[in-house]
């Protein structure tokens, strides 16, 4: 349950991101820099949380990895279909 809210939070934030994107650039372009923007944030907020269930739960890297990928793959892909999207308009 921890993972897809997680996911969640990642797709909120990509929203966000997309969001104020538009907000600074008032195009599709700028909406596109945001997305591209979110992916370097993403991979750290989702390194902290690897590094939370490590440190703090007791869980082991080898544990921990395969659960870094997937929250960090999941808004990240949506990230990157929305950039090709954008860049379609």
């Amino acid at each position: 349950m921890h993972m897809a809210l997680v996911i969640g939070g990642g797709v909120v934030l990509l929203g966000l991101f997309v969001l104020f994107g538009w907000l600074w650039g008032a195009s599709a372009a700028g909406m596109a820099v945001g997305a591209k923007a979110f992916v370097p944030v993403w991979l750290l907020v989702a390194a902290v949380n690897m590094w939370v269930g490590v440190s703090h739960a007791g869980y082991s890297v080898r544990e921990e990895f395969p659960i870094l990928l997937g929250v960090f793959a999941v808004p990240a892909v949506l990230a990157a279909l929305t950039v090709w999207w954008l860049g379609k308009a």
